[in-house]
């Protein structure tokens, strides 16, 4: 167990899938006795509380509070995810001052004795958060441990987009580029990852504008990597290790492999697990997905959900739509308010009456409950990593629908390297995904992919007991965070 004595601040980019996996974070570091200050947004902020009730708040145990700054956008009273453009501007300008402003207050704080709190000890902050925790870093002299909540492969790729404009790969001449295959390009010089082609690279690079704000804000703060005292990636070292061999002999500061994170805190005793109640889900789950659900045959339901950020075209909508219907298989489907991009989500009269029956549509569930309920067969996911690492987890094969970023990346390993997934392609078709459907949930391709999902479950299982790798990275992490 630590000292009482560390203060940890947690800083996520202000997204679903960050918070969350931060959030597990600060559970894990509370349950081995640190401090934890857990720093939101004041948009996020209100739509946790707007999700889960304000009760929540009184609830909080001992040494871990939730605080808000400022973002610096236009105010909103949006339930959405807010403009990717705007979050990276939000990052990069704007966030630095009230993330200062408050670590100034917390050491005020503490040395009036009157929070209860010692003085911070150790920023953890998202790895695309480095333009405010560096700066934080060097003029309070605290020291940073960045969390990445990508994989490792998607960590490794962003970091050679440099490389990738130097062989002139990156930006693209024109946007002909995007079809006339030479995204099928062959990339073999990056450390550790095979059989990459340029597609499955993070598809910011697929710009044709050198000045574009997300291509240029992710090369930037990948290429800080090593800024931090310690790093820390939400993978397990059975899953990607040749990637993280080769971050071990490129820098010679210590990454940690730590997950799945779920994993190490459902083995805190129920008696310890003080935060057990607090969750980080920015819209309001629908539990009566889990009652339908318990009605269903084993491992008989295709779950659906493109996450917090991918948008939908209402053509692809219904594409999606009438080849899930045409499968014939029973699904749980997430359609968030925003899922058609500008538009509302209206699917066809015709897409009602063929899956009467056999269809729960909702706007947002608890996920990893779905995901490892024994009714659940497959998912159709974007793969962001929070996705995919949960479904790793709950040993569910995948459809994979690449939305945009390390999501690509991310495809290609489900698919190529894990042997876990199946990719529909960017260009959806109904009669594709029907096929897809019924190959993942009812063929032979689908048996094989459904035993290596289970076999990367138990992987996954065995990293995280009391001598697997990933709980040994966490105890070695929470002495690298005191001994600062």
């Amino acid at each position: 167990m630590a000292s009482k004595k560390s203060h940890v601040v947690c800083l996520p980019i202000p997204t679903q899938s960050h918070i969350g996996a931060m959030l597990k974070l600060a559970k894990l570091l509370h349950h081995r006795g640190l401090y934890i200050t857990f720093v939101n947004t004041e948009y996020n902020h209100r739509r946790l509380v707007e999700a889960r009730g304000r009760s929540f708040l009184n609830d909080l145990p001992a040494g871990f509070q939730l605080v808000e700054i400022p973002d610096g956008l236009p105010p909103s009273q949006a339930n959405a995810t807010q403009d990717v453009i705007s979050l990276c501007e939000s990052a990069r300008l704007y966030l630095l001052y009230p993330f200062c402003a408050l670590i100034n207050d917390l050491k005020e704080r503490a040395a009036a004795s009157g929070s209860g709190f010692p003085p911070v000890s150790c920023i953890v902050a998202d790895g695309f958060m480095t333009f405010s925790a560096y700066p934080a870093s060097e003029k309070f002299g605290i020291p940073v441990v960045n969390l990445w909540t990508i994989p490792a492969c998607a960590l490794m790729a962003f970091m050679h987009y440099p490389k990738l404009i130097e062989k002139g790969f990156a930006p693209l001449e024109d946007e002909s580029y995007l079809t006339n295959g030479y995204l099928e390009t062959i990339i073999d010089w990056i450390p550790g990852m095979k059989n990459m082609r340029l597609r499955d690279m993070p598809s910011f690079l697929r710009t044709t504008a050198p000045d574009d704000v997300i291509f240029n804000f992710v090369m930037d703060t990948a290429a800080r990597f090593d800024k931090a005292s310690a790093t820390i990636i939400h993978t397990f070292e059975a899953l990607e290790a040749d990637v993280l061999d080769a971050f071990s002999s490129m820098f010679s500061r210590p990454a940690y492999a730590i997950g799945p994170f779920q994993l190490l805190i459902d083995r805190i005793p129920e008696n310890e697990n003080q935060l057990k109640h607090i969750r980080c889900n920015l819209w309001k789950e629908d539990m009566q997905c889990l009652q339908w659900l318990d009605s269903q045959k084993p491992e008989s339901v295709l779950y659906i959900n493109f996450g917090s950020i991918a948008f939908l075209t209402s053509q692809q909508l219904i594409e999606f739509a009438m080849g899930i219907a045409s499968s014939k298989h029973p699904f749980l489907w997430i359609i968030r308010p925003d899922l058609v991009n500008g538009d509302t989500a209206i699917i066809p009269p015709e897409f009602n009456e063929e899956t009467k029956g056999r269809a729960f549509i909702s706007e947002w569930c608890p996920q990893e409950e779905v995901l490892n309920h024994p009714s659940v067969g497959g998912f159709l996911t974007h793969c962001g990593w929070n996705s995919a690492i949960e479904t790793l987890t709950a040993g569910v094969p995948m459809l994979c629908w690449p939305y945009f970023g390390d999501q690509q990346t991310i495809c290609k390993y489900a698919c190529m390297d894990w042997e876990v997934g199946l990719e529909i392609g960017s260009d959806v078709k109904r009669d594709k995904v029907q096929k897809l459907t019924k190959e993942l949930m009812d063929g032979e391709k689908g048996k094989q992919i459904k035993k290596r999902a289970m076999e990367w479950k138990r992987l996954a299982f065995e990293a995280t007991v009391e001598q697997g790798s990933s709980a040994i990275n966490l105890e070695k992490l929470v002495c690298e965070i005191i001994s600062k």
